[in-house]
């Protein structure tokens, strides 16, 4: 593991997608893999499942699925870590501006940050709250997620779900 730190993992995404998932940085598992959210523990894809956004629960490995679904994946932070807490504020404030050029460049209709915590750090908004922001990032509207680590022990995998299906629903009523 201590020789993925540092690693980068491709974004999955095209243009026009539904919804842009943003985590903060991918974890040290996830760049041993070269997948996203890769880490046995990780609920993201548990959420994704239980929150209708598919139909059934894809494996880290299923790249061209979470396409089809119309979700992709990128980071605001390209760069592993162990922890998300050792990133700088300088990073994530990078990561802030280059993920809003990407959002320009491939024109999700919404881009789901995965953070509350980095979402302050990274766009200078310390009372931002999870749900829907006023924020929008190249054109597209911005929503802030829980963090779904296993690291993240104020959401249970229930509450998790039920923040990605507000998320849901609002995409489905904008179509």
């Amino acid at each position: 593991m201590a020789s993925a730190e540092g690693r980068t993992i491709p974004d999955w995404m095209r243009p026009g997608l539904p919804v842009l998932f943003c985590g903060l940085n991918p974890g040290l598992y996830s760049g041993a893999t070269g997948l996203h959210f890769a880490r046995p523990g990780n609920r993201f894809w548990p959420a994704l499942h239980l929150s209708g956004f598919t139909e059934r629960r894809l494996e880290p490995w299923e790249r061209d699925a979470l396409l089809d679904h119309g979700l992709g994946i990128t980071n605001l932070v390209t760069r592993t870590t162990a922890r998300a807490a050792e990133l700088t504020r300088d990073e994530l404030v990078a990561g802030g501006r280059d993920l809003e050029a990407l959002a320009a460049r491939v024109r999700p209709e919404w881009v789901a940050v995965l953070g509350i915590t980095g979402y302050r750090a990274a766009f200078h908004e310390p009372a931002a709250v999870i749900g829907p922001q006023e924020r929008h990032l190249g054109g597209a509207r911005t929503w802030v997620l829980p963090n779904p680590s296993g690291l993240n022990a104020h959401y249970t995998l229930s509450r998790l779900a039920e923040e990605f299906a507000r998320l849901r629903e609002e995409v489905e009523r904008g179509r």
